[in-house]
């Protein structure tokens, strides 16, 4: 069973729809025992980064977003990806989760349209679990305005967007994100989400 969390701030209906449409137990909560009893936690997200931490904070699942990341796995949609960073300047600084290190700014380029919205071709920089069974070339959906700046050994992939942008990270644990949205990504937008669920098994 994965857990899908409820904050007030998610993509939940394309995220939902994805899991149901490849037969993935799933349950929508913001309770947080329900989500220590999960396999594995996705994290959604879209709009401000303040936000959508105040809206942690409130429900009181940050802690334990963070004590789970320990030992199941966890994935970071979007908005729910820069959130596992350090901080982000989204509208004044705002502490993040801080499991994965770097910090989230707005995408500095002067010469392309901001926010990035379209499908991008993913760099892939080193293997992992929730590329398997994936061939090149592999096309994301992205909307965002804000970008993660982190080490490189954090990146998985990353799209050029007149710059290197993070598309796919990890802390090398259990720890995720995408900043795509891989539900509205096509069949290996879906095989992510297949071998996301596989890591949990």
């Amino acid at each position: 069973m994965i857990s899908v969390i409820d904050y007030g701030a998610g993509n939940l209906f394309s995220v939902c729809n994805a899991l149901r449409y490849l037969n993935i137990s799933y349950e929508v909560t913001k309770d947080a025992d329900a989500i220590s009893r999960a396999d594995a936690v996705i994290l959604p997200g879209v709009g401000a980064f303040p936000a959508a931490m105040d809206s942690l904070h409130e429900t009181g699942l940050v802690d334990c977003i963070k004590e789970n990341a320990k030992k199941k796995p966890l994935l970071g949609i979007c908005l729910g990806m820069q959130m596992l960073f350090d901080k982000s300047d989204e509208n004044g600084d705002c502490a993040g989760l801080s499991l994965i290190s770097g910090e989230v700014h707005r995408i500095p380029s002067k010469k392309m349209i901001i926010p990035h919205m379209g499908w991008n071709e993913l760099v892939i920089t080193q293997e992992s679990p929730l590329l398997a069974e994936i061939e090149t070339p592999v096309y994301t959906y992205f909307v965002h305005s804000y970008q993660a700046f982190c080490d490189d050994k954090h990146i998985i992939a990353y799209c050029d967007y007149d710059g290197k942008i993070p598309a796919l990270v990890t802390d090398g644990a259990y720890v995720f994100g995408a900043q795509f949205h891989p539900e509205k990504s096509g069949e290996k937008g879906l095989q992510m989400l297949r071998n996301f669920e596989r890591l949990a098994k």
